[in-house]
């Protein structure tokens, strides 16, 4: 069979779409154009210099990070931007991403979390982890689009990701190593098994399921920031999810609600899940 030198949109999207029901995850070369991927930067920097609204999560809370000598503590991550930014929000509900989620989710997606991360030169990184864990998303799970706004390769803590994970169990995470880790829960990879990295170009979008078990090492570079911007989405027929996720965005960019989720998930009732 001869391939198609010039698929079409659709094509692409297709073969996207079996490539992530297969692994879980698919890379999307370039879906943020140079321009889009600049004005992202220039908000998020502009925030930085000047400060936040009250939405801006206090860094105890998003990060856990109180020493003052930490990078993490001098460029701590934007947490829901869209719910105080009209770009964010428009970053969040770009066509070009929902034409995607709408495919790998058979139906019209809503956007629940938007994050921007500096992970400026000498951050940790974040050990692996499962998204599903945190959302608890009924029925199905989520789905996370990250954005990378600059090269990102070993040096500057690229992404992993641990392939086939699609399926996995949502578990109950250890302890992560806190000279590593800016975060403390850690998922192992389960036998049979192997992290991947995945090396992206700033404009790229790795779109991975709630399950994947991934990660990210810590920006050994001197000079180089690894930035990204992240949003995850549920399905449409969502009935329940951590509540501080609420209120859910559509597509039209209006508010919606749905249940609480009261289950603790695989840690027991105790927890009740929050922004990650």
């Amino acid at each position: 069979m001869v391939a198609d030198l010039n698929p079409t949109p659709d094509q692409e999207i297709k073969a996207q779409a079996e490539f992530f029901a297969r692994e879980g995850y698919v890379n999307v070369p370039q879906l943020f154009a140079p321009g889009e991927v600049e004005e992202i930067r220039e908000i998020f920097a502009r925030m930085h210099a000047e400060g936040v609204p009250g939405h801006y999560v206090p860094r105890e809370v998003a990060d856990g990070v109180k020493n003052p000598d930490d990078p993490l503590f001098q460029y701590p991550r934007v947490m829901m931007p869209h719910r105080f930014n009209d770009r964010a929000k428009h970053y969040m509900l770009l066509p070009r991403v929902i034409d995607r989620l709408r495919v790998f989710f058979g139906m019209d997606p809503v956007a629940t979390q938007s994050m921007f991360y500096f992970k400026p030169p000498g951050a940790r990184g974040q050990a692996l982890h499962q998204d599903q864990f945190y959302l608890l998303v009924e029925p199905g799970s989520c789905i996370a689009a990250w954005t990378a706004i600059d090269d990102t390769d070993a040096e500057n803590g690229a992404i992993l990701v641990v392939p086939k994970t699609n399926q996995a169990d949502i578990v109950c995470p250890a302890v992560a190593d806190a000279r590593i880790s800016y975060t403390s829960h850690f998922v192992p990879v389960p036998e049979g098994h192997k992290v991947q990295l995945v090396p992206m170009k700033a404009g790229d979008t790795l779109f991975f399921n709630g399950s994947i078990i991934h990660g990210s090492g810590p920006n050994r570079s001197k000079t180089r920031f690894r930035r990204s911007f992240i949003s995850h989405y549920a399905a449409g027929n969502i009935r329940k999810i951590s509540a501080s996720y609420r209120p859910l965005i559509k597509m039209d960019g209006t508010e919606y609600e749905v249940e609480p989720q009261t289950s603790g998930g695989p840690c027991g009732e105790g927890w009740k899940g929050s922004l990650h």
